[in-house]
């Protein structure tokens, strides 16, 4: 029995661009297509707009053809380039740049090492 079925959602990786489509490895036995009607709702001028050979997307199975090991593949309607792990947020500089830092670190560190004081190594305990 096949780990593909129709309408779940695998990750594949784009192995070449076509005019008409995109092809994509699933895994070693089978590959697929994303026919270009099947990009995107709107008319795809440029099908590089949206995925680039290597790419690593995720995809919807339109349907399976086990005997040779070929899925109809769509990403019009899922969002095929989420990736489960946190997005990263470019830090904005402040005017102040670092005269925050420079006027809040004496008090970080005396505010530790006084925390240091209190706590009693084992060394100390005889």
């Amino acid at each position: 029995m096949t780990k593909y079925k129709k309408g779940r959602i695998v990750r594949g990786t784009v192995t070449g661009i076509e005019s008409y489509g995109v092809f994509v490895s699933c895994d070693e036995y089978y590959s697929g297509l994303i026919h270009i009607s099947e990009i995107s709702y709107g008319y795809v001028k440029n099908i590089t707009d949206y995925v680039n050979i290597g790419d690593v997307i995720y995809v919807e199975v339109l349907d399976v053809d086990e005997s040779l090991g070929q899925l109809k593949l769509s990403i019009k309607n899922i969002d095929y380039k989420y990736n489960h792990g946190a997005r990263r947020r470019r830090i904005k500089e402040t005017p102040l740049g670092f005269t925050t830092l420079e006027y809040n670190l004496p008090i970080w560190i005396e505010k530790g090492l006084k925390k240091i004081k209190k706590v009693p190594n084992s060394i100390d305990k005889q």
